[in-house]
């Protein structure tokens, strides 16, 4: 940890999560296993500080969102609720711009992420999934936007839900406000997979990641978001062939070809073999 770092992002008094970092494989941990890690303004505050360390930490390559306790998140915390009630439009506007924030940058989280869920995972909590590169729940898990029981809607984690579910799904399951299975949310993409194993399942992923280009993976996520829209246009193609055309060019789009034709493993993979762990841990479960 560096002093930059720390004056940066200060994960010295942290409260409702705790992160570690072994081996490239950084770990952000929602930690109120005893109210089911529900959501108030200090977790969120706390997500967004954990994610802007490791976003710029040069050892981290992977990020993996996971929680203690027997549920991933049930949502809103009560006395946040009871907050919110009483606040006034404005204050209301910056406490959701806050959460906004949260789910745009893990949205943008410049290197791969992994959503393990266990348990319920209400309300925003399908946001922070939804926002995950890629997602994995055991069988037992249960998901639910629960926002309308309440006169409210999922408003700010709509765009990262509606992406992953399609309109249509996400018609439904916002309107009538059901719960749906590990199975379901299979079926509608808010997970990619089903294991209650969840390490056991994640651990493939995270060699595949580990073993690619960090700045390819970085240019992928940021091509993605920019096709999001689905248009297929002049402006589309010439943004698309720039890229490859730059990446081609740049140092570590250099060192894969020229490692691809000499037959060797690219400096990124041989760094990550020879090094020994990092170990940056705070709050360990």
């Amino acid at each position: 940890m560096t002093d930059t770092q720390t004056t940066t992002h200060d994960l010295s008094q942290l409260q409702h999560v705790s992160y570690a970092l072994n081996n490239g494989v950084a770990e952000l941990i929602l930690n109120r296993a005893d109210v089911h890690n529900a959501f108030d303004e200090v977790m969120i505050s706390e997500m967004i500080t954990v994610l802007g360390y490791f976003a710029t930490h040069q050892d981290c390559q992977v990020l993996i969102l996971k929680a203690n306790g027997k549920n991933f998140s049930a949502g809103a915390d009560l006395n946040w609720m009871r907050k919110q009630a009483k606040m006034d439009f404005e204050q209301n506007l910056n406490d959701a711009k806050a959460l906004a924030k949260l789910m745009q940058d893990l949205d943008q989280f410049p290197k791969p992420t992994i959503a393990l869920v266990q348990g319920a995972a209400f309300g925003g909590a399908l946001g922070l999934i939804c926002a995950s590169d890629i997602a994995i729940a055991t069988t037992r898990a249960s998901f639910c936007l629960s926002e309308v029981k309440l006169g409210l809607i999922p408003a700010v984690i709509s765009p990262y839900v509606a992406r992953a579910m399609g309109n249509r799904a996400s018609r439904r399951y916002m309107l009538t406000a059901e719960r749906f299975s590990a199975e379901m949310a299979l079926k509608l993409n808010v997970i990619h997979e089903v294991s209650d194993d969840l390490d056991s399942a994640a651990k493939p992923i995270i060699e595949a990641l580990l073993a690619n280009s960090p700045q390819g993976m970085a240019w992928v996520k940021t091509l993605l978001s920019r096709l999001e829209d689905g248009v297929i246009d002049q402006n589309t193609i010439d943004y698309t062939s720039e890229r490859i055309a730059r990446i081609r060019v740049s140092t570590e789009g250099q060192e894969g070809l020229n490692a691809f034709f000499e037959k060797r493993q690219p400096n990124w993979q041989q760094a990550h073999s020879s090094t020994s762990a990092p170990n940056d841990t705070q709050g360990a479960h």
